[in-house]
């Protein structure tokens, strides 16, 4: 299973389930955090998407939360966000 550090977004090959202590193999960051969830969503309450979890001061740091599960490795884009990255991509400039 590969999971992508929310913080350098380098891929780490993870051989089960991501425990409180793992680390990224790049950055040296902890992996088992809210930023790295499936569940966190900067537009929910407490940014978590499961009613039942506790709730978790520091996201950028290990915690004990059962529900963690191995999402996508990053903060959510709103769709604003993804609009204007896809339109200054679009009209990007090149240096050829």
């Amino acid at each position: 299973m590969k999971l992508k550090c929310a913080y350098c977004q380098k891929e780490n090959d993870i051989s089960s389930k991501v425990s409180f202590r793992d680390e990224c193999l790049f950055c040296r960051r902890d992996l088992h955090n809210c930023k790295n969830c499936a569940f966190y969503d900067v537009k929910s309450y407490n940014e978590c998407k499961e009613p039942a979890a506790d709730r978790v001061v520091d996201k950028e740091k290990n915690n004990y939360c059962e529900f963690y599960q191995s999402g996508s490795g990053g903060q959510q884009q709103s769709t604003a966000d993804k609009a204007k990255a896809a339109a200054e991509a679009l009209f990007k400039k090149s240096n050829s």
